[in-house]
Formats: C-alpha cells, structure tokens, sequence
C-alpha cells in the first residue's frame, strides 16, 4: 500500500511549480484561484520571485501549499492516478494542511487564507531575533529528553520536531538554546542553528495558535476522503470534528513525524510518494526505515517515472 506526503516549511525554492504552470492549464486556474483567493499575485512570486521573497514565512506557507496541491492535481487529473492504492495522507507541519486540500477536507481557497494567516501569526509570536531552533544530531529522542531535562533551563527549550533517528529539531529563546547548544558541546553532541524566523512548535507560539482558533473555528473542514495522519497524535483523524483542535495544538506541539512514519509501515505502508517541492521528507523516511520505498516528484519526469 502507499501512502502520499507533503512537505513543510524550508522545502520552498524560487521558480517552483515553473516546469508545471508552463504545461498545464489546470495549474493555471489553481494559481489564479489562490492569486484570487489571497488578494494578491502569489503566483508571480513563486514563478518569478527570488529566494530571498519566498521566506517571509506568510508567503512561504501559502507558496508550499499551492505548489504541492497543483502538483498533486496534475497527477491525479492529467496521468489520471490510480488513488485507490493510497491508505494514508500526510504532512509535515504546513504540508498537513496540503495533506488536507488534497484529500478535499478543506478548499484550496480557504487552506491558503489559513495558512497565510497562521504564517503571520507564527511570525508575530514572538519578537524577531529572541526564538531560535537548532538541530541535534546522533541522538534518540529519549536521550535528548534526559540531556534537556538535566539541563538546568530557566527558559523554553522544547522538542519541535522528531523528524528521524538522529534528526531532532528544538525550539525555544534563543537565550536558552544557545546556552543548551553550548551544554552539548561538552557532552560531545553535534547541534546546529537553523536559518528560521521563528521558534515553531512550542509554547512561544500558545498566544498565534489562541489567534488561529479563530480563523480555523470560521472555517468548514470534511472528512478526508483518504486517512490523514495527524502530527500532533502520529494517528489516523478520526472525525472532521477534531481537526480544528488538532490543527490548534499543532502549531505549538511536537510533530511526530518519526512516529507518523512508523505507524505508517506498521500498518502495511511501503511505498511513501512526496508531492511537492525538495525531497526533505522522503530522506527522513529512508533515515527511519530504509526497507520501504521513497519517491519524490518535483517535476513532470518524476510523475512519467512513477
């Protein structure tokens, strides 16, 4: 069986979708509908924007969003994509929204406005230059969990992301984790700052998720018609009804993509396709079992190669 994956933030590169919206009419008309939905070309930017345009995390989430879904909707209506193989659907952080238009729980138009929203909420949270997230490298997420605990931490220094083994992402005050990273040094552990805005997935980010309650409550959200694994429980949704309170708690909860994965294989997955830009997600898959099979499409080869 397989299972569909779309990527998160960080994934995002200038001329994106290109090769696409230059072949398709279908990419066209989803482009113009988030430029009309969002009120604003969002297209012109991702097609002719430059890196440094895509970061700003309110077009980067939005940019994500749209590219993965147009890539998704040529596969499934232009080489007509036999979906009925497909048990699970799934997304990192941002991709679970993706994760949720593709899978028609939620409008393509009202997936953009949310994330727009959540970009800038996200971003607002806290202050430029006070958050931080770092990478650690080479250790379990139980081991870490002993390190942070032992650490005498007067801030917040929080698991964000249980993206593989050996690939764990913190989020906190900077302060703090410089301090921790510093901490690691001496334990003879490797940490790495990334290059975000902001510290996603922890308690900073309470006061944007109290925010985007508001938006995700206005919003209507169905049943996925594909099982989507949600990233705050690492578990099949099972009513529509909980999404909005996942979706409220992922904002500053772990993402147990790790987790997601293994229940994923466990229940007879071995075939992950990552629709979307990079292929971030299919290397932590291979990271956290390299037995199942990983496909990445980026661009229109990928999908004749399938």
């Amino acid at each position: 069986m397989k299972a569909i994956i779309f990527p998160g933030q960080g994934s995002q590169k200038a001329g994106m979708a290109s090769e696409f919206q230059g072949n398709f009419k279908i990419v066209k008309d989803i482009f113009e509908r988030g430029d009309e939905a969002l009120n604003f070309s969002l297209s012109k930017i991702i097609i002719n924007g430059s890196d440094e345009d895509l970061k700003k995390t309110e077009i980067t989430q939005p940019a994500i969003l749209i590219t993965s879904f147009a890539i998704f909707s040529v596969l499934k209506k232009e080489f007509n994509y036999d979906l009925s193989k497909t048990k699970y659907i799934a997304g990192h952080s941002l991709g679970e929204y993706s994760a949720l238009v593709a899978s028609d729980s939620l409008s393509l138009e009202d997936g953009l406005k949310l994330v727009h929203e959540r970009g800038k909420l996200m971003q607002a949270a806290v202050p430029q230059g006070e958050g931080a997230m770092l990478a650690v490298m080479g250790l379990d997420i139980n081991e870490l969990d002993k390190l942070i605990k032992k650490f005498d931490k007067k801030g917040i220094c929080e698991i964000a992301n249980d993206n593989s083994p050996g690939q764990i992402i913190l989020s906190g005050d900077k302060q703090t984790l410089v301090a921790f990273s510093n901490y690691l040094k001496v334990e003879k552990k490797r940490s790495i700052f990334l290059p975000v805005s902001a510290p996603f997935h922890c308690t900073l980010m309470k006061p944007a998720a109290e925010r985007m309650k508001l938006y995700l409550e206005k919003t209507n959200f169905k049943n996925p018609n594909i099982q989507l694994i949600s990233n705050v429980t690492a578990l099949p949704v099972e009513k529509d009804s909980n999404i909005k309170d996942l979706l409220y708690k992922q904002i500053f909860s772990q993402v147990r993509w790790r987790e997601s994965v293994n229940f994923m294989i466990n229940n007879n997955i071995n075939d992950f396709i990552e629709i979307g830009p990079g292929k971030v997600l299919s290397g932590l898959v291979k990271r956290t079992n390299d037995k199942v099979l990983t496909k990445s499409i980026t661009k229109i080869d990928d999908i004749k190669n399938l």
